[in-house]
């Protein structure tokens, strides 16, 4: 069966088929950096009209890409949450009318179940169970994940999720739109010892994460260096002290979930997973405990449609999903990943 999976959650707008036995046959996305680069992040209506804009062209070119036409299409899955509520919309409007108009079934997809199962795009016979890192701009979060659709929450922030964290402090840096990968190739110049910032949480006795603290704990140190004079190296060093705290936790808290669970494999996704710092980190630390650890392609790494039709594939494979025409589902743009099964 082939699925069209349709992403519109934030300011990524992603289409792509992938047949439930060959996998991925091909994927079309367009990021909007450049139309929220001026406002320095997200502006909502903009990106809900700019996903309106590109949804059409994007489906043609995915069609021409895989030499496929819309009857050849067998089932429309779409991000149903959680994520902007006007760009969620847009994804949900076109994937029920145009479902609607080939009488096809309809899957809605939980956004970070779509990432959780991302690295099987490239790893397809990753077994379960294994620990999950879902790390991003909007959520940070430890899952236990036992199979398709049976997800534990181990532990998650409680202010300011890792991504969020890289891209404030960004801008505190007078860094450009969006801020996390310029941080971190900034990072690269500098030296994190230069800079003795905190990880908060680091050592507390659960799995949970805060990096609000740390955040202003970069504007005192960029406050201070103000006051006299900041130079290219200042900056270079404050962003690479940023990098490694965040870092320090993340890998810190991952470990004691693997060494808790006893698990032995570990699944990294989402925006932040792209990072290099973070990837060395736990490829090392990781192999030091025997556990494999799998990241999903860096171009799957930010919101995209691929993750969205590969979760509804594997959740069909899964005989986890009912194939019905149901063409009046809502969105949930506040979506609980425990409470996923509610949808199905």
């Amino acid at each position: 069966m082939l699925v069209l999976g349709i992403e519109s959650s934030c300011d990524e707008t992603g289409l792509a088929l992938v047949d439930t036995q060959d996998g991925l046959l091909g994927h079309t996305l367009h990021s909007q950096i450049k139309l929220h680069e001026e406002y320095g992040g997200v502006v909502p209506e903009l990106a809900s009209r700019d996903h309106i804009k590109n949804l059409l062209p994007l489906l043609h070119e995915l069609l021409l890409k895989t030499n496929k036409s819309l009857k050849d299409i067998d089932i429309v899955a779409y991000t149903a949450g959680p994520g902007l509520q006007g760009a969620l919309l847009v994804a949900s409007s076109f994937a029920h009318g145009f479902a609607w108009s080939q009488a096809l079934p309809l899957i809605p997809i939980h956004h970070l179940e779509g990432h959780l199962l991302s690295p099987m795009l490239s790893e397809p016979k990753l077994e379960f169970p294994f620990v999950a890192l879902l790390v991003s701009g909007g959520h940070t979060q430890i899952m236990q994940v036992n199979g398709i659709g049976d997800y534990k929450l181990l532990g998650e922030t409680l202010d300011d999720a890792a991504g969020e964290a890289f891209d404030k402090t960004a801008k505190i840096l007078g860094l450009p739109y969006p801020g996390g990968a310029h941080l971190a190739r900034l990072a690269k110049e500098g030296d994190a010892s230069a800079f003795a910032l905190p990880r908060p949480m680091k050592h507390s006795k659960d799995l949970n994460f805060s990096f609000s603290g740390l955040k202003t704990a970069v504007m005192n140190q960029y406050n201070k260096l103000a006051a006299s004079e900041i130079t290219q190296k200042n900056l270079a060093d404050l962003a690479a002290a940023t990098q490694e705290a965040i870092v320090d936790v993340l890998v810190h808290k991952v470990i004691e979930a693997l060494k808790m669970t006893d698990s032995k494999r570990l699944v990294v996704a989402g925006g932040v997973g792209a990072n290099q710092e973070l990837r060395s980190r736990l490829k090392s630390e990781t192999s030091k405990l025997g556990v494999e650890v799998y990241f999903p392609p860096l171009e799957f790494c930010t919101d995209n449609g691929a993750m969205i039709a590969n979760a509804a594939s594997e959740r069909i494979k899964a005989g986890k999903v009912k194939l019905n025409k149901n063409y009046n589902q809502p969105v949930r743009a506040n979506w609980p990943l425990e409470d996923i099964n509610s949808f199905y």
